[in-house]
């Protein structure tokens, strides 16, 4: 294999305590079309590896030196204290967003060409002192960037935000005409480049039962939506919406689109996780590098049992090396 030609994608292991180590370990267990360096406490993977009995190889990573088949190349990141699976402790919040910080600057100087992230405990990090919000913010400040999009990938379905986090009751107020224009600025662009989509296809979900009802179930598609839609429609994106949320993921409406654009956190993603729960992926668009995560949490009952499925994993990393090469199809 050539190293110097060969995409690598850095995986960071995540929470120490959580199962993310353990599902990095399993990354041995399959061909990839490039290779995959995990972020992690070397010792700890050992100890990992020899709770569960497993015998997995690990190497240490070296940039021109790739591993042969079924070895595990591993950018040994120590913790500041030894990880009990299952039990937090705020001594490795730093460590653990010393891979981010390592995994986001291999991406942005060209040495990896994408990353990986296993999930993070958002609670003991803040609880160190450290205020975080969570990856997707987190990669947004580290690479200077003003919006960035969420998107799952899963299920046969991309099922993009316009806002995320956020009380239903701050929704309306945050689908402001420039936030609205700038998703689906961000959401066009990367499903050109980074899904290989030449001419995508978007379908638009309305914020009111029924898109409103003509104005009588309230006005945001009138006043905001439509009119956004409108002007970009105009530049030649391919809009199709405001539509019913309760009917948009229909499959023959779903066979008119490539990805939908669903207003609010709950509107779009229990759809997208009924189908692909386990396997869905979570992409950060309008980073300047390429991010994708699990669609999972740190798991903190399952760690150190084997017990974890280690899909979603598979299907972050799947996805991301499609990425890098500029046509995704998931």
């Amino acid at each position: 294999m050539n190293a110097t030609l060969t995409p690598v994608l850095a995986v960071t292991s995540g929470e120490p305590a959580g199962v993310g180590p353990e599902l990095c370990l399993q990354l041995a267990t399959r061909p990839w079309p490039g290779r995959v360096v995990v972020l992690a406490d070397t010792d700890l993977l050992e100890a990992r590896l020899a709770a569960l009995g497993q015998t997995t190889l690990l190497q240490a990573y070296q940039r021109d030196l790739a591993p042969p088949p079924g070895v595990l190349e591993v950018l040994d990141v120590p913790l500041a204290a030894p990880a009990v699976a299952g039990q937090l402790d705020t001594a490795n919040a730093r460590p653990v967003l010393s891979m981010l910080d390592r995994a986001i600057e291999g991406c942005v100087s060209g040495e990896f060409a994408g990353m990986v992230t296993a999930p993070v405990h958002k609670g003991i990090i803040c609880d160190a002192g450290v205020p975080f919000s969570g990856h997707t913010e987190y990669l947004a400040e580290a690479t200077a960037t003003s919006r960035v999009v969420m998107l799952l990938v899963g299920g046969g379905l991309r099922v993009a935000l316009v806002t995320t986090h956020l009380p239903l009751s701050a929704v309306p107020g945050a689908i402001t005409p420039a936030a609205l224009a700038e998703t689906l600025a961000i959401l066009d662009q990367d499903l050109r480049t980074r899904f290989g989509l030449a001419s995508p296809r978007i379908l638009v979900a309305g914020l009111n039962p029924h898109a409103g009802e003509g104005g009588h179930m309230g006005r945001e598609e009138i006043d905001v939506i439509t009119p956004v839609l409108d002007r970009l429609r105009s530049t030649g994106m391919q809009l199709i919406g405001p539509l019913p949320a309760d009917t948009l993921f229909v499959p023959h409406t779903l066979e008119q689109g490539d990805a939908v654009l669903a207003m609010y956190h709950d509107q779009g993603l229990p759809v997208l996780k009924h189908a692909s729960f386990g396997g869905g992926v979570n992409v950060t668009l309008g980073l300047p590098i390429i991010r994708t995560s699990v669609d999972h949490g740190t798991a903190l009952d399952l760690a150190g049992t084997g017990g974890a499925d280690p899909g979603s994993l598979f299907a972050a990393v799947k996805l991301a090396f499609d990425m890098a090469a500029g046509g995704a199809r998931s």
